[in-house]
């Protein structure tokens, strides 16, 4: 169902992932420095190398140990490609080993901030000298250098904490430079991008989007149709941009208005796609359709599944008024992947499902284009504020595909839907008019399937509850709860309880993500 135009010359960085669960946040922070990169299992980290136009690999750190039985088997072959190389915690100590070094157990685990002493202040370390702060997460370390080998940096407890080979280009850090607590680690992984690998820093908006545009004409050719479901979210209004620019009129978007929707989310939609960039923008009224589908179901999954399901029958009735409209745009993004399935062959487990990843049918009959599937959320509102979107949708906080049915717990109805509604609009209309909302990643309502007494102009009220959801976050990847002042909370309480019809008591989701998900569904 899906194509893979040809690769391009772009220079890559492969960061080869080992079961860290810092792997994707290498990734930002190689693509943040205007890098390139992709991720690959230690499976298929060769087949990908030799796919690229290769600069340079980042073996990531993992929870195991180099000499278990059940260790990532990666591919010695990495080591021959010519190219440099960064091991990073586990990555350092499988280079080491491979090279002839010993590793083996501490006396103890090394955990958290640690002072390193840096010895070499060249290459890797250019610019980071004398004492510095690094984190620290291993049970295991290298006790001698492979051939060639120097000591960067030690520590009190870990004698070899940075090594270096500067003839090949090989470096290891028993560190993890890419986490925030290692103070100069932005620092170290640009010296390995642009000292050691002579990357570009070519990797941004502009160049995304002349690369994506180039894939999909390929993949769609001279006459090929891609109808796109448009939300009014950053992830799909930045698809539809995408897409146009590559293949003009041959885009059709369909709005599809599912009565899932926030507050004056269609008429924003109207306004700026079909009035302002001209867009041939098809708006699908199936709000009836939704509700019935969902009537009477309360567990999400089966929510996601059958919001996927009508979506995808829209899309086929709509397509069936383009002759050429073999496929199917959408604004799925790399986090999405990761949340949905298993992107790179690993272990990660299934968090919950994406209505627009994983769940299409295999008798769909239309090919896939998605310009932001290998990209993060940061790098899609660059791109958005580079083609020209407003700032309302650039910046719009992330909304999920299936619209407020996961934010309505239990059963959903009409009735429930417009009360949550309501309450999401003043939760949104405040906090943006605080100002307090420019640190926070999403801001939204909950509505409670739980009853609870009240009071009500003297009258006993048995109304349900709402959950106010605060989040910081770079990624969506985690996230923090955030407390706003008392005076916004105690606005924002005072006018959902006296406005909304139906709720009686506010709460506040004081949840970091993990354990739990942004979402409560």
């Amino acid at each position: 169902m899906s194509a893979t135009p040809k690769a391009d010359n772009l220079r890559a960085i492969l960061i080869v992932d080992l079961g860290a669960q810092y792997a994707q946040l290498i990734a930002r922070r190689v693509r943040e420095a205007g890098s390139y990169c992709e991720i690959a299992p230690a499976s298929k980290a060769l087949a990908k190398a030799r796919s690229l136009n290769l600069a340079g690999i980042i073996l990531s750190g993992g929870p195991a140990s180099v000499y278990a039985a059940d260790a990532p088997a990666v591919p010695r072959e990495l080591l021959a490609l010519g190219v440099p190389v960064l091991g990073i915690c586990y990555g350092m100590q499988w280079m080491a080993r491979e090279l002839g070094a010993r590793v083996s157990r501490t006396s103890r685990h090394e955990y958290g901030k640690t002072s390193i002493t840096v010895q070499i202040s060249e290459e890797l370390f250019e610019g980071v000298g004398g004492h510095t702060v690094a984190w620290m997460s291993h049970g295991d370390q290298v006790e001698s250098l492979p051939a060639g080998f120097e000591i960067f940096a030690d520590s009190a407890t870990c004698p070899i904490a940075a090594m270096g080979d500067r003839k090949r280009g090989f470096f290891g850090v028993q560190f993890h430079p890419e986490v925030t607590h290692t103070v100069r680690g932005r620092e170290l992984l640009d010296n390995f991008l642009f000292r050691v690998c002579r990357m570009a820093g070519d990797w941004k908006p502009d160049s995304i989007v002349e690369r994506e545009v180039e894939k999909i004409r390929e993949l769609v050719g001279p006459k090929g149709e891609v109808i796109l479901g448009l939300s009014g979210g950053v992830d799909s209004s930045v698809a539809a941009m995408i897409v146009q620019r590559a293949i003009g009129s041959r885009l059709h978007c369909i709005f599809v208005d599912n009565g899932l929707l926030r507050h004056g989310e269609r008429r924003v939609v109207e306004e700026t796609f079909r009035g302002q960039f001209g867009m041939d923008l098809a708006v699908v009224d199936a709000s009836e359709r939704f509700l019935a589908s969902l009537a009477g179901v309360t567990d999400p999954e089966k929510k996601r599944k059958l919001i996927g399901r009508d979506f995808v029958e829209v899309f086929r009735e709509q397509a069936k008024g383009y002759s050429q409209a073999h496929f199917l745009g959408q604004g799925t993004l790399y986090p999405d992947v990761i949340e949905s399935v298993n992107a790179h062959g690993g272990n990660t487990a299934v968090i919950k499902s994406h209505h627009n990843v994983g769940g299409l049918p295999d008798d769909m009959d239309m090919q896939l284009v998605e310009p932001l599937r290998e990209l993060f959320k940061d790098e899609v509102r660059a791109i958005g504020r580079y083609l020209g979107l407003d700032a309302a949708i650039v910046e719009r906080q992330p909304f999920p595909g299936p619209g407020l049915a996961v934010r309505c717990l239990g059963a959903i109805t009409r009735e429930r839907l417009i009360a949550l509604r309501e309450a999401d609009a003043i939760v949104t209309s405040e906090m943006e008019h605080s100002g307090e909302h420019k640190r926070l990643w999403q801001y939204f309502a909950v509505l409670l399937p739980v009853r609870s007494v009240g009071v009500k102009g003297d009258a006993r009220t048995y109304e349900e509850a709402c959950a106010v959801r605060l989040v910081e976050s770079s990624d969506g990847m985690t996230a923090d709860w955030a407390l706003p002042s008392r005076e916004l909370l105690e606005r924002i309480s005072s006018r959902i309880c006296n406005e909304v019809r139906g709720i009686n008591r506010v709460v506040l989701d004081i949840s970091s993500k993990p354990p739990a998900t942004i979402e409560w569904e």
